[in-house]
């Protein structure tokens, strides 16, 4: 159902029945480690690239949320997948190996949200039962595609993000109990101009403070009606300017019902630059710790703004700036 100008409202709740975390050694070491369904202990798995090692770390996802939610893949009616490879093939692999009728999503880093909008979406409006909605990204294949290969050495600045080597997936149905996904606001391409990619949070920041100001708007909401409002992996820098943003918009958000996935994922310590990034981040961490805190009863409604930077190799050869998008799920105990 449409709510106001950019949003949905789903009335029949579709509720999370199962939902996993999966990641690598690098997030084994980080600061939501125990927040993880699975850690592997290499960022190969046993496959012979890097592509086909993400490949497996969104079939493992996608495996144990259907194994929590007690469903096997012919349960599964439809799959909603995106990521950041080229022609999404993480996500069309695994469709290939799920066996359900799949839509391929891109929405870059947004994706993750981008996903469980839709899902919730098709369960809301009858058109389904049972979605998976999942993402995922793998740091080495993201830098081999995006910028250089680790191998190069290439000096990275500060304002540089890490890619998460994961997967995060849910599965939506339309009864039982669990979180509930009751509305979502869907984000337009916002553009300011910002060319270079080793400063993604800066780009993105505009995209997710306008997202979250239609939320507010479409829902007649102000941020303390939310536990919690995490952004995706705009990391540092990217949320020192929304919060400046959203505060110079009249809309100053308390620092402890403000954060940033890409802030969480990862220790202070770690070499990470400004922080994480990549489809895995904001999926991995909502879907790991902030879902195991609702259940646990620390928070009752939380705002996710997944954040995606719509660049490609192709476009940044062509010095094209930086489109950016970012969509909002409002997730709610109830």
């Amino acid at each position: 159902m449409i709510q106001g100008n950019r949003s949905w409202v789903f009335p029949s709740k579709p509720v999370i029945m199962g939902a996993a975390a999966v990641g690598g050694p690098f997030e084994a070491e980080g600061a939501l480690a125990n927040d993880f369904d699975i850690l592997h202990g290499d960022i190969w798995l046993g496959q012979e690239s890097f592509e086909k090692a993400e490949q497996k770390f969104l079939e493992h996802a996608c495996d144990t949320a259907m194994a929590k939610a007690g469903i096997k893949k012919a349960d599964i009616q439809f799959f909603l997948s995106g990521d950041l490879m080229n022609q999404i093939i993480s996500s069309s692999f695994t469709a290939r190996w799920l066996g359900a009728p799949f839509l391929g999503l891109y929405g870059a880093c947004s994706s993750s949200m981008e996903s469980l909008a839709l899902g919730a979406q098709l369960i809301d409006s009858g058109s389904a039962q049972i979605v998976l909605a999942a993402t995922s990204s793998h740091n080495a294949a993201a830098e081999k595609q995006y910028r250089y290969p680790t191998e190069y050495g290439s000096q990275k600045p500060p304002t540089a993000q890490w890619t998460v080597t994961g997967a995060g997936a849910a599965v939506l149905t339309g009864a039982g109990g669990g979180p509930r996904v009751t509305g979502a606001t869907i984000g337009r391409v916002v553009d300011m101009g910002i060319s270079d990619p080793f400063n993604m949070g800066e780009a993105m920041a505009p995209a997710a403070v306008d997202t979250i100001e239609a939320h507010f708007r479409d829902f007649q909401r102000k941020p303390d009606d939310y536990d919690l409002i995490a952004t995706g992996d705009l990391g540092w820098v990217g949320y020192r300017i929304a919060a400046d943003l959203l505060k110079e918009h009249g809309f100053a958000i308390q620092a402890d019902r403000f954060t940033d996935c890409g802030i969480l994922i990862y220790r202070n310590d770690q070499p990470v630059f400004a922080g994480g990034s990549g489809c895995a981040c904001s999926a991995t961490v909502t879907y790991g710790h902030f879902l195991k805190r609702m259940l646990r009863g620390e928070l009752r409604r939380i705002l996710i703004v997944a954040t995606g930077a719509l660049l490609s190799p192709l476009s940044y050869q062509q010095k094209e700036s930086i489109p950016c998008i970012a969509h909002a799920v409002v997730i709610e105990m109830i």
